[in-house]
């Protein structure tokens, strides 16, 4: 450990690294753990391509001592550039299968038990997807939603890059997956409170200050809306809005872990920028 490194390890959070951009490769390169203890959970948006998604979890998981992944949208991307031209559930297969062979526990995998500071809890990532529910007003469908974001230039670049096969669509798939993810929650020691870790918000509340709110149907689906309350969360891990912030719904700290692209963090104006990685627990 170096000088002033805390004392036990801790429970941190980041996403959204997007490393094909060199600036955010550069912080990655540096990212170390203060304590030989340290967990990492990465909420998805490592990369697009493959081969960056790898690095990603590799250099990661070689300096932390556990890695919790969740995927993002842009890993399940099929994007022109990458030679892997794998789509929708095979390509997040691979992912996974790659992870289990560097020990990154992804949300295939039994849940881990934090026991450090804070700990006991459960840390679940979570790979919900969305279902276009979050719809912007007016709209009752999600075709009329997506119309209405085209109208202002606000249609997310899943639509052209993310594909659900072999699923008919992205709501087929999300439905496919609220069902196996409440299974497994539902599981869980209900003596243990958990760490709820998912790319996407778990409520529609944090898309609320989103410059384009027709892009929300792109952040997340009403059906876990209430899963920080069933399945005991103390904290609740999510990245994708670009939008580092801590809030709390119920009483439940939420945390938006994202790094976000350089072009973003030089226009924040935030009174305190946000610790990267994030601390999680024990909670500040």
């Amino acid at each position: 450990m170096t000088a002033g490194a805390p004392r036990a390890g801790r429970l941190l959070a980041v996403s959204d690294l997007h490393v094909a951009h060199p600036d955010n490769r550069r912080l990655v390169e540096d990212l170390v753990p203060g304590h030989d203890d340290d967990w990492l959970i990465l909420a998805g948006d490592a990369a697009e391509r493959l081969a960056d998604v790898e690095w990603v979890l590799k250099v990661l998981s070689s300096r932390f001592a556990r890695v919790v992944w969740a995927p993002g949208n842009h890993e399940l991307w099929t994007h022109p550039t990458d030679p892997v031209t794998l789509r929708g559930v095979a390509r997040y297969e691979l992912i996974v299968e790659y992870c289990r062979g560097i020990g990154v526990l992804t949300p295939e995998d039994p849940y881990p038990v934090w026991t450090g500071d804070g700990g006991p809890v459960t840390v679940a990532p979570l790979f919900v997807l969305y279902d276009y529910s979050f719809l912007p007003p007016g709209a009752t469908t999600p075709q009329e939603g997506i119309a209405t974001a085209r109208e202002v230039g606000a249609v997310c670049a899943d639509e052209y890059f993310l594909h659900p096969d072999p699923y008919p669509s992205r709501q087929a798939w999300c439905e496919a997956r609220l069902a196996a993810t409440e299974d497994r929650l539902a599981a869980c020691d209900p003596q243990l409170p958990t760490v709820l870790v998912n790319h996407y918000p778990l409520t529609r509340h944090p898309t609320e200050i989103l410059h384009h709110p027709e892009f929300a149907q792109w952040c997340g689906t009403t059906r876990t809306e209430d899963w920080h309350r069933r399945f005991r969360a103390v904290s609740v891990v999510y990245g994708h809005l670009h939008i580092p912030r801590t809030t709390w719904h119920d009483g439940v700290r939420c945390d938006e872990v994202s790094l976000g692209y350089p072009r973003e963090r030089s226009q924040r104006r935030w009174p305190v920028e946000p610790a990267f990685p994030r601390q999680i627990l024990p909670q500040p």
